[in-house]
């Protein structure tokens, strides 16, 4: 708590008459100079300093400090003294009437543990507890006066130094410590050194474990797990492998059997190397779509047919093993960050954008009317068919409707009935309402041949030669798709993965609390693991394949605990890839695409409570840019408006990093250690006269600090970030005399960063400005290095002016400006003598 002060001369009267006297006055001057003006000149300014406890609105001040306690130490534990507190001070001054008296009351516990002479034995040597409880420690037993937290000792000695050791810090400490086997030494790693203190011995496999889950799940897994997770894969069986047909001939036009290879190869691929539980891999319908998309343009060229089943899919091989590519070598690169680039509403102004499209592409084949599509509007944006679909609804075929739109409200109903009962009867998640709904319409087909009466029907599966064959989808005779084919998958890389990190975040790593298997989650690994599976994938010209939320969750709630159902719905799928192909024959197109047509719905659902959303909390430039990407897409095409939602991202992310969050500080009325940002309450807040009190809340990089300059120049004309530039200079030069810049919050600073402050000092000096930096981090930090290096520490007048709080750089203007007086005084009595 600070001392109490005493001042003598003091009056509203006077502070009134003050503010009387000078009109550029804020309205609620702070009585800094008159509390703090030292009386007695004859000592120096440093014995006049004081050095309170501080407190920050971003500090909570501990309860209880407005009064001053004292505690004592026993054997019960910590006690408050008995008595009246004897009053002393370090720093008290004596001087005449009318000077300040600084009070400070007998020490407390914290100050005298900081006064012990044997304060660091006492913390480090042998007067600490050789045991004690661990918090957070998972071998609390072992070491435990090491086990609580702390890097290796060794890396901390040379933190001053270069790189204790450049083979980690280029390599990563998993590959350099498996290689260099470092066991003891100083360029051991951390995490080396952890492992050694708590007893683990196999470094490698755990490395190894981490890098490679299943080696990891394997290990814990159970039997009483086994009956969960293939339920779970004959249910997603039942529910998707209809799906991935479907995926496959509507949306990818593709040969059915390539959406199969999906659901076989990339779980199984996954399970290996993925890194949460319970998430399925499989086809999307965005990527689905968006592969079309390629082969539909490459038909429209003329460079291949409708009716060319192996060429289409060794296009689509391309596709999915660039995208599978780009991933991979992201997820090298440990580029899982860039997850968080893409905008929420960006995504679901995309995302609903496709579910209209993909729902109004299969009205078509469900009216009966894709021959007449083909060739007219087959090649259209999705606003001409809808304007088909309008003018040729007169020739729609009745049983292909009525067999369609039955599917899609049976498949519709039974969706809202699980939601709805799923909470109290979680049961209902078996029922396999789609694969009845496939199962009963092909049983119908084929009992009353409903095919030669016109009905769409799936025919041969297998119409692109020989089951699971190889392909190297980079052959010179293809290179000619490739221009068309990067953009694109570099697009379902991108929403791919996003879908997948969302998914993977929402299930988690798993349930410590119950069953399943527990694997640390990680978005570099993601990325590894889906990049593996798409390229291997591509291999056999199957469709792109990522994670997806809603199979996940159905996983989830069927029984699914371990990668184990990820690797028995690759197995069931290559048993059907292997001996149902035939029974597919018969499938309607139409109960296909209704299947489709609710996965639509369900990418459209979300919108209007997000749309919600932005209206309740007024999010203008978020409605904007959702609904802005939804009209691009529907009226022009799926790449123009996802390349318009990427620029409008990016430009909004850049605008946001690029632009200084500095601010002025106030003090709280009432206190000489609490400021609070000015801005957000100018009428509540003192504001101290010549002084201008900036805080940088955020690391300062060549991104932010371009428009530095022109930020600090506003709040010295305005007193404010907020006005525009257009009005003229309204506070005075008088009350720029002191600059301080809280920087507690610059927690980094690169190079360039440094330059531009490093200009900023020097212009203020150079106007006699004095510069003060309060909350500096320590002087073994790469921050106060850069300070030092870049000459901002000597410009600034050495580290005098680099201080521990606000109040602390305050009472070094006032300081500085009366060793200025008295040096003046000095020197012109001096002068007066020398004439005399």
């Amino acid at each position: 708590m600070p001392p109490k002060r005493s001042t003598a001369g003091d009056s509203p009267s006077a502070s009134s008459s003050a503010s009387a006297r000078h009109a550029h006055a804020p309205a609620t001057p702070s009585q800094l100079r008159q509390a703090h003006a030292a009386s007695d000149r004859s000592s120096s300014p440093e014995e006049a300093m004081y050095r309170p406890r501080r407190y920050y609105d971003d500090e909570p001040q501990p309860p209880g400090s407005d009064a001053p306690h004292d505690l004592e130490f026993s054997t019960d534990g910590i006690q408050p003294t008995t008595g009246t507190p004897s009053i002393h001070s370090a720093h008290e001054n004596v001087g005449p009437p009318g000077a300040i008296i600084e009070i400070d009351l007998e020490p407390t516990a914290h100050t005298r543990l900081l006064q012990h002479q044997d304060w660091d034995a006492f913390n480090h040597g042998a007067h600490r507890p050789t045991a004690h409880r661990n918090y957070g420690s998972f071998a609390g037993s072992i070491n435990s006066e090491q086990s609580f937290a702390g890097a290796f000792p060794g890396a901390r000695e040379q933190a001053g130094e270069d790189a204790p050791d450049a083979t980690h810090a280029l390599l990563g400490d998993a590959f350099a410590d498996s290689v260099t086997a470092k066991t003891n030494g100083p360029k051991m790693s951390t995490t080396w050194w952890l492992a050694e203190r708590h007893g683990i011995k196999d470094k490698r496999m755990m490395y190894l474990r981490y890098y490679i889950p299943v080696l990891n799940w394997t290990q814990q897994y159970k039997w009483r797990y086994l009956k969960g997770d293939l339920i779970a894969a004959l249910t997603m069986a039942s529910f998707y492998i209809p799906m991935a047909l479907s995926y496959a001939s509507n949306l990818a036009h593709l040969p059915p059997v390539h959406g199969l290879y999906s659901f076989a190869l990339n779980p199984l691929i996954y399970a290996i190397l993925g890194t949460c539980p319970q998430m399925i891999v499989g086809p999307e319908a965005p990527g689905s779509l968006l592969v079309g998309e390629i082969v539909r343009e490459n038909i429209k060229k003329g460079a291949t047919g409708d009716q060319d089943g192996r060429l289409n899919a060794e296009i689509a091989g391309m596709v999915t093993c660039m995208a599978g590519a780009f991933i991979l070598v992201a997820g090298c690169f440990r580029l899982g960050f860039l997850d968080n680039v893409l905008s929420r509403p960006f995504l679901r102004g995309f995302i609903s954008a496709i579910g209209v499209v993909i729902f109004v592409d299969q009205l078509i084949p469900q009216m009966g009317l894709a021959r007449l599509a083909a060739d007219q509007v087959s090649h259209g944006s999705c606003l001409d068919k809808v304007i088909f679909l309008f003018s040729n609804m007169g020739r729609a075929h009745g049983l292909t409707c009525a067999m369609s739109f039955t599917a899609f409200l049976i498949i519709m109903f039974f969706r809202e009935f699980k939601k709805r009962l799923q909470p109290r009867y979680p049961n209902v998640a078996y029922i396999p309402d789609r694969f009845v709904v496939v199962v009963l319409s092909a049983l119908l087909t084929w009992r009353f041949r409903l095919d030669q009466q016109g009905l769409a029907v799936l025919g041969d599966v297998n119409t692109s030669g020989k089951l699971f064959s190889i392909h190297f989808p980079f052959e010179t005779s293809h290179l000619k798709y490739a221009p068309d084919a990067v953009n694109t998958a570099l697009i379902i890389a991108m929403l791919g993965f996003f879908e997948s990190s969302v998914a993977a975040k929402s299930l988690g790593s798993g349930d410590y609390t119950k069953d399943g298997v527990q694997m640390p989650l990680s978005a570099n690994r993601e990325l590894i693991a889906l990049g593996t599976a798409n390229i291997t994938g591509g291999l056999f010209m199957a469709l792109p394949a990522f994670g997806g939320y809603g199979r996940s969750k159905v996983n989830a709630s069927t029984g699914g605990l371990t990668p184990m159902s990820s690797v028995f719905l690759s197995l069931i799928t290559i048993l059907c890839t292997v001996f149902m192909l035939p029974y597919f024959y018969y499938l309607p197109k139409g109960v296909l695409c209704a299947m489709v047509s609710v996965v639509a719905y369900s990418l459209v659902e979300e919108a209007p409570h997000d749309i919600r959303f932005f209206l309740c909390i007024r999010g203008w430039s978020e409605l904007i840019l959702m609904g802005l990407i939804f009209v691009i897409t529907i009226v022009w095409d799926l790449k123009r408006g996802i390349g318009v939602g990427i620029g409008l991202s990016v430009l909004r992310l850049i605008r946001h990093s690029v632009r200084p969050r500095i601010q002025i500080l106030g003090r709280v009325p009432g206190t000489t250690n609490r400021f609070t940002n000015a801005e957000h309450g100018a009428g509540n807040v003192e504001f101290i006269e010549g002084c201008l009190i900036v805080k940088i809340p955020e690391p300062l990089t060549f991104a932010n600090t371009g428009n530095l300059k022109t930020r600090l120049q506003r709040l010295e004309d305005h007193g404010t970030g907020q006005a525009h530039p257009a009005l003229p200079r309204v506070r005075r030069a008088e009350h720029n005399k002191n600059v301080i810049f809280d920087v507690h919050g610059v927690t980094s600073l690169d190079g360039a960063g440094a330059q531009v402050l490093a200009e900023i000092v020097e212009s203020y000096r150079k106007r006699d400005v004095r510069v003060f930096f309060c909350r500096v981090p320590n002087k073994e930090s790469d921050v106060y290095q850069l300070f030092d290096k870049s000459g901002i520490l000597e410009m600034c007048g050495g580290p005098r002016h680099f201080v521990h709080s606000v109040e602390e750089a305050l009472r070094m203007t006032e300081l500085e400006r009366l060793t200025e007086e008295w040096g003046s005084e000095a020197g012109s009595s001096r002068a007066v003598d020398s004439r005399t």
